[in-house]
């Protein structure tokens, strides 16, 4: 459903906060003191730095990177906001039971993606443009650009909302493409013809197996 180039931005923004235990890095910044300009670099930043010093190491090894993908994304990430988008009209129908499955189930399925993106990342692929949201503002989009492998460059902006006084991620749009609105259309079609439940049975499926290490 998602295209490389969103993986990677997003990937480029969830890993900011958990590194490996022996990696020397800047002092971890609370991300809930940081502005969505600031959350996002602070992100960037502190995943590069993993990356470049642990790149053998997360390879070799999906599950550690998939671990690493998990401690980080939570916390910047609003999934249940976002799954409750991407559910649409059937979050309104849908029991307690089946709103926590999807949840869980929809956030381990993005895990489990952006691993196998993440691994050849490098800073030159990743630019965060000027901010030009209000302090005040309750919602902001901060703007960057992720370079392709032939040199072009692809605008990717990420939505965000302020949420009991913290920034947290809830959108990403790359070239005036929302993810969210792709998987609500996918999702949407999927439902309609098999129901909730079979659909929320497939995607914990997909999440149950986990990738040795090698």
């Amino acid at each position: 459903m998602m295209r490389l180039t969103t993986l990677v931005a997003l990937g480029c923004f969830f890993m900011g906060g958990a590194v490996a235990a022996d990696t020397p890095v800047a002092p971890t910044v609370a991300t809930s003191s940081l502005g969505p300009q600031a959350l996002v670099e602070n992100s960037a930043k502190r995943m590069l730095v993993e990356l470049d010093a642990n790149r053998p190491m997360y390879a070799k090894d999906p599950a550690k990177l998939d671990a690493l993908v998990a401690n980080v994304l939570l916390p910047n990430f609003d999934t249940e906001y976002a799954a409750r988008l991407v559910l649409g009209q059937n979050w309104r129908t849908a029991t307690p039971d089946q709103r926590k499955r999807f949840v869980d189930a929809f956030y381990h399925s993005l895990l489990r993606n952006y691993g196998a993106a993440l691994v050849d990342f490098t800073a030159d692929r990743f630019v965060i443009l000027p901010y030009k949201g209000d302090p005040d503002d309750t919602t902001a989009t901060v703007r960057t650009e992720v370079k392709r492998s032939s040199g072009d460059k692809v605008p990717v902006n990420f939505s965000l909302r302020k949420s009991d006084g913290v920034w947290k991620a809830w959108d990403v749009v790359i070239e005036g493409i929302s993810y969210v609105k792709s998987f609500r259309t996918d999702f949407g079609s999927e439902i309609q013809q098999k129901g909730l439940d079979e659909v929320i049975g497939r995607l914990e499926s997909n999440t149950k197996s986990v990738r040795p290490a090698q």
